[in-house]
């Protein structure tokens, strides 16, 4: 048993290092645009429209994705190509199995919960967490690893004039994977984190068309416009508040 659970976390060890080698440490991505920053002290400036999404807000949108739609999935680069070997181990929830018995997908899927975390976003510190509880599959050296776990991350905000988008930034604080020593925590953190940012990084958490205005004034002939020029941004009272400035403008009709 000893010189099993030895072997099994030799194999992700030397996964994780492979990839880390190959790869290199986490990049920090910058994300389009300009970070978004606090309301100003003096107040927002005129024109200036307050969006708060509190936390049941995530909640229900969360809640929404895993029962209407198919659960996150983002994909995994792979490591080596060999033919797969059977090893198991009832006594750990890491185990290497046969493609032809199960595929390995090179994937990760988040769940709903799991590991005593809840998938979400916490609104709390002044910061925007994301817990995330996944399992999936990993191709390394022609061995498939069957994996759960839990992630610590924080979602940071930029905005994008140019496209008029919100944009979202995950970052990944760290990762606990089940019945894995955390010695090898700090590489599979940033395992974790090259995947994200090459697979899900920057998020688009509103579009232009959702911030831009278009109101027609019939009794004016005309349409009045406006499209974001300043996204603020603050969590306060378990709430995240969006402070858009608005640059109106007028377009009669023809």
């Amino acid at each position: 048993m000893r010189y099993v659970l030895t072997l099994l976390i030799g194999a992700v060890v030397g996964a994780a290092l492979v990839y880390f080698l190959l790869v290199g440490p986490a990049r920090a991505e910058k994300p389009p645009g300009e970070p978004v920053r606090a309301p100003d002290a003096g107040g927002s400036p005129p024109g200036t429209a307050v969006l708060t999404l509190d936390e049941q807000f995530f909640a229900t949108l969360f809640d929404t994705i895993f029962r209407d739609l198919s659960a996150p999935t983002f994909k995994l680069a792979s490591v080596g190509g060999a033919e797969p070997f059977a090893l198991a181990d009832a006594t750990t929830g890491v185990r290497f199995i046969k493609a032809q018995d199960g595929g390995c997908q090179n994937q990760v899927v988040v769940a709903p919960e799991g590991g005593g975390v809840r998938t979400g976003v916490r609104l709390q510190d002044g910061q925007m967490l994301a817990p995330l509880a996944f399992s999936g599959s990993y191709n390394a050296f022609g061995n498939c690893l069957n994996f759960r776990g839990t992630a610590q991350s924080d979602i940071a905000l930029s905005f994008n004039q140019a496209d008029q988008t919100v944009y979202g930034q995950i970052n990944v604080q760290g990762v606990n994977l089940e019945n894995i020593s955390p010695l090898i925590g700090g590489i599979v953190t940033q395992f974790v984190q090259n995947s994200i940012n090459q697979r899900v990084n920057p998020l688009v958490i509103m579009r232009g068309q959702q911030l831009t205005l278009a109101v027609p004034v019939q009794a004016s002939n005309g349409t009045l416009r406006a499209q974001p020029k300043d996204v603020r941004a603050e969590i306060k009272d378990g709430a995240l508040r969006l402070h858009v400035t608005y640059d109106f403008s007028g377009a009669r009709s023809q």
